[in-house]
């Protein structure tokens, strides 16, 4: 009888242990092995294959229907596309990863396009000079932007669509309302298909953008003051809490958008030689829908890797639409319609529905 009890004893406590081996290999057997959806799903996220694909099948289409397509003058002039609206495109994406948006970027773009259009000639001020000093105050009134969008929480929308306006205002006022007979020769040949880098057939703004986003890519992943950015777009209220000056990172941010439009505005005088007003307004939506394409979401996750990838393909998009005979206002529409497209896709991420 007492050999009978000891025996039911020991066989209980060993129960749960065996329970709980049949337990965790039974777990271990029914874990669901990821569908080729969901792979691909999971891919997309940490890379555009998407946007990768739809350019090689677009830029194929062209090369197949459109004679002269792939030769190397046509190939150059996309390039150059491409890198003018890709240099257009760092400050905002940078400013898309912290959730803001620059719509000054227009303006600042035409600050840097006159100065080098209608003030190169100044007497006693050597070019340079003028450009630093345009540089200069596109960041102050840049860093002020974000200054007071993150000190009073008012939308960026706002705020930078006025400091683009007063932008172009002021500069109207300092050239007396003319913006210059033309660009230096040097920017012409900066932004010129047929020029050279060093006896290599690559025109110089490709070869800039091409060292831009090398140095923005290591710049965002790999320092600290990258990391702060993305945390701060990540999450503001952890980022303050992690001791990050969120709105350091703010009024920096839209300093940097601010330079780097002047300075593109510098290469897109010498690409279109004619200045105006309007110069910078195809670019303001084009970097937009660039960013958003690319898959880079307002606070992040992203890269300008992403956005590079968002240029390509509306660069040749919009090349074998222009080939094929459509307008300028055809183009618009499909910029806007791009950016919806690509919102209501990423929008409906759980962890992105609320910035949407």
């Amino acid at each position: 009888m007492m050999t009978t009890q000891q025996d039911s004893l020991s066989a209980a406590e060993a129960a749960p242990g065996v329970d709980a081996a049949t337990s965790g290999a039974d777990s271990a057997e029914v874990r669901p092995t990821p569908s080729a959806g969901q792979w691909l799903l999971s891919l997309q996220r940490r890379f555009p294959l998407v946007q990768v694909l739809l350019t090689v099948a677009v830029f194929a289409w062209g090369a197949a229907t459109m004679p002269g397509f792939l030769e190397p003058t046509s190939i150059r002039s996309v390039l150059v596309l491409c890198a003018l609206a890709g240099l257009a495109s760092i400050g905002q994406t940078l400013v898309v990863l912290i959730r803001g948006i620059d719509l000054s970027l227009a303006g600042f773009i035409v600050v840097g396009a006159v100065t080098v259009t209608r003030f190169s000639d100044v007497p006693g001020v050597p070019l340079p000079v003028m450009l630093a000093v345009a540089v200069a105050c596109g960041a102050t009134a840049g860093g002020l932007v974000g200054y007071m969008c993150h000190r009073f929480a008012i939308h960026p929308i706002i705020v930078t669509l006025a400091a683009g306006s007063i932008a172009v205002g002021v500069t109207a006022v300092l050239s007396g309302g003319g913006y210059g007979a033309g660009a230096p020769g040097w920017a012409t040949r900066l932004s010129s298909p047929m020029s050279s880098t060093f006896g290599i057939p690559v025109p110089p703004v490709v070869v800039i953008w091409v060292l831009a986003t090398a140095v923005v890519s290591v710049l965002l992943h790999r320092t600290l003051p990258g990391r702060r950015l993305l945390a701060t777009g990540a999450g503001p209220v952890a980022a303050d809490l992690a001791h990050i000056s969120t709105r350091k990172v703010w009024v920096t941010v839209y300093a940097i958008s601010a330079a780097l439009a002047v300075l593109a505005g510098v290469v897109l005088a010498g690409f279109a030689g004619n200045v105006d007003n309007r110069l910078g307004n195809p670019y303001l939506f084009l970097s937009i829908a660039a960013v958003v394409l690319g898959g880079t979401a307002f606070g992040g996750p992203g890269s300008y890797t992403r956005t590079t990838v968002g240029v390509l393909l509306l660069t040749v998009v919009s090349t074998v639409l222009v080939g094929m005979g459509f307008q300028e206002a055809d183009q618009q529409i499909l910029n806007g319609v791009v950016i919806l497209a690509a919102m209501a896709v990423y929008g409906r991420e759980r962890r992105l529905r609320d910035q949407v």
